[in-house]
């Protein structure tokens, strides 16, 4: 099959999703990426500016089978700008995020353009792909709540149609190396997520404050994206805590940030928005045992490990509460692996996102649309 694969932000978990599955696919992919840069003007001109580049290719004699697109595109307007053959194609749109529910960094009016640019895209597709069920429930129900506000024409039976034709294909995952003899030292902490404010890093450093004044030693992780407007609490975390640091900003390479997972006893969320939760499947996948909150996409993208033996990957989702869990496992660190008779139970149950069987999985998928 030839997918034309169209992703106006082209970076970060957008870019991994498509390489990871690309490198592992059977199918023939004409991958059309922008920058990763000002996603609301990528969500404005993407339409047009795709439209124009297929049209070259299409003048060079490119035809394809199928399209798969990520939710920044506007599937209806490309289709109108493109040339027929193309806009009959079946399209497959990927749900990574969306912008009815994801969470404002200040009190202001929601841009609701874009949240109607979501639902009309999941309304023309063929078929709706999100990375979690989580994600897909609290988005139809918000869609539906949206609709239903509309003076007139609400078009509210859209949402029934959506739901028909939406099913989850979680990430991929690259496999991790084996773990070396752990270093002798104090637990480590990692926090791997980007620097922003839905991943809520001040109850992370809140809970690390309340470990300090405790007496307990600790190191510290703190990796992961960051952009031109980084939360202060990370600058006054490093201050803070310079003594314990190990590692601290963007992994520059795979290298680097496997490295990091692999050193990591835990690996933290305080997370207020999670529709998957890729950075803790990594870290699971590399050894390190998950601290989370019960909530969001957690229970569902850790199902495999919950049991009264790991019981304390999941807080209560409060201050103290997290610190009172990274209280117990170091001192559990001190009698024995976390993990406790079974090691490489999260590495283990993390294979099921591995790329291998998850490209297989959406290669399938894909077959069954044409």
């Amino acid at each position: 099959m030839r997918i034309l694969a169209l992703e106006p932000y082209y970076g970060g978990s957008h870019r991994a999703f498509l390489d990871g599955w690309q490198a592992r696919s059977g199918h023939e992919f004409t991958l059309l990426g922008l920058p990763a840069y000002k996603w609301k003007w990528r969500m404005r001109h993407a339409a047009v500016t795709f439209a124009e580049m297929v049209a070259k290719r299409v003048d060079q004699g490119q035809r394809w089978d199928a399209i798969f697109c990520s939710d920044m595109l506007n599937l209806p307007e490309f289709r109108g700008l493109t040339a027929p053959h193309v806009a009959a194609l079946p399209a497959v749109v990927y749900f990574h995020e969306n912008q009815l529910t994801y969470p404002q960094q200040r009190a202001k009016e929601r841009d609701l353009h874009f949240a109607y640019t979501n639902i009309t895209t999941a309304h023309a597709a063929e078929a709706v792909w999100f990375n979690s069920a989580y994600h897909r429930d609290i988005f139809l129900e918000a869609a539906a709540t949206f609709l239903q506000r509309m003076p007139d024409y609400s078009h509210a039976e859209m949402i029934d149609g959506i739901r028909d034709k939406s099913v989850v294909h979680s990430p991929g995952i690259h496999e991790f190396p084996a773990r070396g003899a752990r270093r002798d030292g104090p637990l480590r902490i990692l926090w791997a997520a980007r620097w922003e404010h839905d991943k809520n890093p001040g109850d992370f450093f809140a809970a690390l404050e309340i470990l300090e004044r405790s007496g307990l030693d600790f190191r510290l992780s703190v990796i992961g994206e960051s952009f031109a407007q980084v939360p202060d609490v990370f600058a006054e975390a490093r201050h803070r805590f310079a003594d314990r640091i190990d590692r601290w900003g963007y992994q520059e390479s795979r290298e680097e940030y496997v490295a990091a997972l692999l050193d990591a006893d835990v690996a933290v969320s305080t997370a207020v928005h999670e529709f998957f939760g890729i950075g803790i499947v990594e870290a699971v996948a590399a050894g390190a045992f998950p601290v989370v909150p019960r909530r969001l996409a957690y229970p569902e993208t850790l199902a495999a490990l919950e049991s009264d033996e790991t019981a304390a990957i999941f807080f209560d989702g409060s201050v103290g509460g997290l610190a009172d869990r990274l209280q117990e496992l170091a001192a559990r660190q001190q009698t024995g692996p976390l993990w406790g008779a079974t090691p490489q139970r999260g590495r283990l149950a993390m294979r099921r996102y591995h790329w291998d069987r998850i490209a297989a999985e959406m290669d399938a998928a894909m077959d069954g649309l044409c």
